[in-house]
């Protein structure tokens, strides 16, 4: 049997349920991403893979392409 996941939406997100945005729901093995156009799809990551993930992000050194 599928446990089912509640997500959280970022409160970066707007007011709206029908707004575009990612979720995020933490389980015990693992932090589940999905979009919330494709919600039955889930990416699945540990927190310090995501933690280094959202600091390079807030500290802008992406690379472009």
């Amino acid at each position: 049997m599928i446990t089912p996941v509640t997500s959280q939406k970022s409160s970066f997100s707007g007011g709206s349920d029908t707004d575009d945005r990612v979720e995020l729901a933490p389980t015990p093995t693992a932090i589940l991403i999905r979009e919330s156009d494709h919600p039955t799809t889930h990416l699945a990551t540990a927190p310090t893979p995501l933690r280094a993930f959202f600091t390079t992000l807030k500290a802008g050194t992406l690379g472009r392409r």
